[in-house]
């Protein structure tokens, strides 16, 4: 950037400290052209960790097509001990509400270290094709509504599309709070 008249600072924030109950560690990059770069940019300090995955969750029960199958459920262990058997620490998580949720990322990866148990939805009539029964323990994935909320966007957002491309999307995301925190500090050095 310097070659091309940028003057740029460098950060590593996490969006768990800037209201969303989200571990997402991102390097954020802030490039000024030179005739009107500071001397120093000072990023955002955290404003808010006390964010958990209870403060996301939908108010409601939500649809059996989130709750995941009791086939699923055992292919899911399945990998994991494999996985576990290499020495990998990859395979499904199920969070607590009072936890912050994993990375979500692009592609929708990222659900199954994101489950959850949620025991209010009593109509267990799969709505979707899936093999087998869905579990009886309440484990489900998020919605993409609660997707949006761990990246800090507010709930008047649209949600348009099939919940496919919906994860993808959200996955790619960046964290809003984090970016509106980062533009509220170059706004103050362009206002000096």
């Amino acid at each position: 950037m310097k070659q091309i008249g940028y003057k740029p600072f460098e950060k590593v924030l996490n969006s768990k400290d800037f209201g969303v109950p989200q571990n997402r560690e991102r390097i954020y990059i802030v490039a000024f052209r030179n005739d009107i770069a500071p001397k120093d940019f000072i990023f955002p300090t955290p404003i808010d960790s006390s964010k958990r995955i209870k403060d996301i969750i939908e108010e409601k029960p939500v649809a059996a097509k989130y709750y995941l199958s009791d086939v699923y459920i055992e292919s899911l262990k399945k990998h994991k001990a494999r996985h576990e058997a290499k020495g990998n620490g990859f395979g499904y998580e199920i969070k607590d509400w009072n936890d912050i949720a994993n990375t979500i990322v692009c592609g929708g990866m990222g659900r199954e270290r994101n489950l959850i148990i949620d025991k209010r939805q009593t109509n267990l009539i799969p709505t979707n094709h899936i093999k087998g029964d869905i579990n009886k323990n309440g484990i489900r994935k998020m919605t993409p509504r609660e997707w949006a909320r761990l990246q800090g966007f507010p709930d008047d957002f649209k949600l348009l599309l099939a919940d496919v491309h919906l994860y993808k999307q959200l996955g790619n995301s960046v964290s809003v709070p984090v970016i509106a925190a980062i533009a509220k500090k170059v706004k103050e050095v362009l206002e000096n």
